[in-house]
């Protein structure tokens, strides 16, 4: 797909549901006892994947044009599936899936794409199988394909080597089918969705500091959910509208949780020019956000923040390539287990357009400023890749080349036909 410079971008979006509590709430939607509807569902093929797992425990999942509704069974409601538990590019539902059914009373293996069974699943399997769980993964390699057998579960206090949404929802997940209370303590606070939508359907957690707990056995029923735009999606209009002349976007209904605003605390201190408007909490806050045209500046992003923008530092890296001075990512090395070896890649296509960049062991140093060019890129089949040079492209002097580009349908489907909607050429 080749795209090219543009002029300026004008007008408004509605960027996709969150990813993050799409999965969840069909998950728990499918735990809880009773009808849950979900209004502005993600309909990438993550969250499809979510939707196909659950079907083949036995429940029961309807869409429509505008809302999911899942037929709940109870904690126990789930069923054996006739073969395996595809699913497709998602962390998220491996994951998740693999602590939810750590407590059942069959075996299941899980696998996926070609990216998925290169993924670590090591850090999930350690502590479920503190828990008393069986797992274990079928080539040997701790990745999928995932083997696990339902066993009686017992509490843990877990201490996680990392800040890691995934790994404390698992670990949670498998605490409500546990013989007493299980707890995580992360190294910096992940992503809390899972522990704000369990306790909407009635589940006993409670966060202090670092540590979530949750208590076993809790009588889950269902309810409606209004899913937020998703701030990961949302992250590329706000470095478009940064980095392009003459731009001014509103973005509507974006989640912004504060474990998930990094981007929005970032850009902010590099220059940008974000106003949020029309704030309002329904259990998940949300803002819409207006971006203009902005001079940026390089800036060093490290520490406890990094949890809250691990999925926005491609784009960061784009925003820090056209900034004045340099911008340092450290304590990144997550990036390098996503979909494709972010930093490793982000280098890579950052320098094919000019840009001086070095890969660190956990991050990037970045001298912004320079102007970019175009070059043929490869997306490496990773969404976010692509959505990021998607941006570097408009700014950049001649054509550019995606290769793979429509990985995006990932997590944002409709993205290239926003973005073109937007566009002054």
């Amino acid at each position: 797909m080749k795209f090219h410079s543009v002029s300026g971008l004008r007008g408004e979006v509605t960027v996709p549901g969150d990813k993050s509590i799409s999965h969840r709430a069909v998950m728990f939607g499918a735990l809880a006892k009773g009808k849950t509807e979900i209004t502005g569902f993600l309909r990438g093929a993550d969250c499809l994947s979510t939707i196909s797992c659950f079907r083949q425990l036995g429940i029961s999942i309807d869409e429509t044009a505008d809302k999911i509704l899942v037929e709940g069974k109870g904690l126990h409601g789930l069923s054996a599936p006739a073969d395996v538990l595809d699913t497709g590019n998602s962390g998220t539902t491996t994951r998740l899936i693999s602590g939810i059914l750590a407590g059942q009373k069959f075996t299941s293996v899980l696998n996926g794409d070609a990216s998925i069974q290169k993924r670590p699943m090591r850090r999930i399997m350690t502590p479920l199988s503190q828990m008393g769980a069986s797992i274990c993964s079928l080539n040997g390699n701790d990745c999928a394909p995932l083997e696990i057998t339902g066993s009686a579960l017992h509490g843990i206090s877990y201490l996680s080597p990392v800040a890691s949404a995934q790994v404390k929802s698992a670990v949670l997940l498998a605490g409500l089918y546990a013989d007493g209370e299980t707890s995580v303590t992360e190294p910096a606070i992940s992503r809390n969705h899972t522990e704000l939508m369990l306790k909407s359907f009635g589940a006993d957690v409670k966060t202090e500091g670092l540590t979530a707990t949750v208590q076993p056995e809790p009588a889950l029923h269902g309810m409606d959910i209004l899913v937020p735009g998703d701030i990961s999606s949302a992250a590329y209009f706000i470095a478009a509208g940064c980095l392009v002349p003459n731009a001014e976007i509103l973005i509507r209904n974006v989640g912004i949780n504060p474990t998930r605003d990094g981007i929005l605390r970032v850009a902010r201190k590099m220059g940008a020019d974000i106003t949020l408007l029309n704030e309002k909490n329904t259990g998940e806050p949300v803002a819409d956000l207006l971006v203009k045209s902005s001079s940026l500046h390089g800036i060093t992003i490290g520490g406890d923040i990094i949890p809250t923008l691990i999925d926005e530092l491609p784009v960061i890296a784009v925003m820090a390539a056209a900034a004045e001075g340099t911008t340092v990512i450290r304590d990144a090395a997550e990036l390098k287990v996503k979909e494709s070896d972010r930093i490793a890649v982000m280098t890579e296509n950052l320098s094919a357009m000019g840009c001086d960049i070095t890969a660190t062991e956990d991050g990037m140093i970045i001298n912004g400023g320079k102007t970019l060019h175009g070059a043929v890129i490869d997306s490496h089949l990773d969404h976010r890749i692509a959505m990021s040079f998607a941006i570097a492209a408009m700014i950049a002097e001649g054509d550019t080349e995606m290769k793979d580009a429509d990985c995006v349908k990932i997590s944002y489907p409709d993205f290239y036909d926003d973005l073109n909607k937007l566009s002054i050429k």
